[in-house]
């Protein structure tokens, strides 16, 4: 991939969130503004000086017009988009490059989704017709299938792989206990995750993430003016999208034991960033654990452990909150929940309270670069983004 990056030239000055979970009474605009004032709140800009939005929901709302009578800010240019699961991620994307280009001053990224008024569990929204090459399986079964072929390529006996899962989970379930914000916060026991009902494959329920309602926002600005607005900004090293070929679900070559979008999305943010070796040198990441075997994978994709020895890793305790390389230390989305269109707000979220050294009882001692990713789709099928921040 031929990016150049813009790093250092953006800083995030401000930023907000709200819980996730299950907001009965609040519907998607109440959420964006309780977030907008958190941002504004925490850089102590006004929101008059904020000059352009990008707005990111995949289901929740139609337009800028969502935004700008929420926020009450007429005429100013609000850009509403989408791209699956990983919107939140292309939300802030999109408004740092608005702000690297010079084009404007001050932005603001915020995403959204109301996801508990649908009526079912899952995804809101309908596919178009395609051209029956796709899956017709749900989520957790197109996931499930990283299981087992995982267990396969690598030789790993299917118990042995379940209790790698379950720990996953119990990992997140440990980090969303410490976390006010986060959809479910109580410690899971190991026996009850692996004797949770089953939902696909190996994957039980304690396997999948949360489905819920929240919203969250960050505020932008040119690195040289970041100390304007707050003491301790932090500052954009990488930003990477990448779609796929979506060649997965009938390609001889593909076997579900990694995402090729991620793997090369991943290598231009290392480069962008002058990351040589990401075990040794990201302090922590927030990853797209939307199922267990997923966050399993990625670890390899991204590099963190070698191919093969993820789960080994796993179970050594590498990526606990108190490990030596913490990953979804705010819970993920299997703890904190998952509303599409703020996800990856949310765990950009995540690296400001930490590198700003504020996240409390689950703050990580002396993190020096925090990386973010968003995945949106299904193995073999999907885009997926990668940012690297500092401060």
């Amino acid at each position: 991939m031929a990016s150049n990056g813009i790093k250092d030239r953006v800083a995030i000055v401000g930023m907000g969130c709200t819980p996730f979970g299950e907001h009965w009474t609040k519907g998607p605009e109440d959420l964006l503004v309780d977030a907008a004032k958190e941002a504004h709140a925490t850089s102590g800009i006004d929101p008059a000086q904020v000059d352009a939005y990008w707005l990111g929901t995949m289901a929740s709302g139609i337009s800028g017009l969502m935004l700008s009578e929420a926020l009450k800010i007429p005429y100013k240019p609000v850009t509403r988009l989408e791209n699956m699961c990983a919107t939140g991620s292309e939300a802030i994307r999109n408004a740092a490059y608005a702000v690297a280009s010079g084009a404007y001053d001050l932005v603001m990224a915020i995403g959204v989704e109301k996801l508990k008024d649908s009526g079912f569990s899952g995804l809101t929204g309908s596919m178009p017709p395609g051209d029956g090459t796709q899956s017709s399986m749900t989520a957790p079964a197109t996931f499930a299938l990283l299981a087992p072929a995982y267990a396969k390529k690598y030789g790993v006996e299917e118990e042995t792989l379940k209790q790698v899962l379950a720990r996953i989970a119990w990992k997140n379930h440990k980090n969303g206990a410490k976390n006010p914000k986060a959809q479910f916060r109580k410690e899971v026991p190991m026996e009850t995750i692996c004797k949770s009902p089953p939902v696909a494959g190996m994957l039980g329920i304690f396997d999948c993430s949360g489905v819920s309602d929240g919203s969250a926002a960050a505020i932008l600005c040119r690195a040289e003016d970041a100390h304007k607005y707050t003491k301790n900004p932090i500052f954009i090293k990488a930003l990477s999208f990448a779609a796929g070929p979506a060649h997965g679900y009938f390609s001889q070559d593909y076997d579900f034991t990694s995402f090729p979008e991620v793997v090369e999305s991943s290598r231009d943010a290392y480069k962008q960033a002058g990351v040589k070796d990401a075990r040794a040198e990201i302090s922590m990441a927030e990853v797209h654990d939307c199922f267990t075997p997923t966050e399993l994978v990625l670890m390899e994709d991204m590099g963190f452990s070698p191919r093969g020895d993820a789960w080994k890793d796993v179970l050594a305790g590498r990526f606990d909150g108190e490990g030596p390389q913490p990953v979804n230390p705010d819970g993920g989305l299997k703890s904190f929940g998952h509303p599409i269109g703020a996800s990856g707000l949310r765990m950009m979220y995540e690296m400001w309270l930490q590198l700003r050294g504020e996240a409390g009882p689950r703050q990580i001692k002396n993190p020096k670069l925090g990386l973010t990713h968003n995945l949106g789709g299904a193995p073999g099928r999907c885009v997926s983004f990668v940012s690297i921040v500092g401060g």
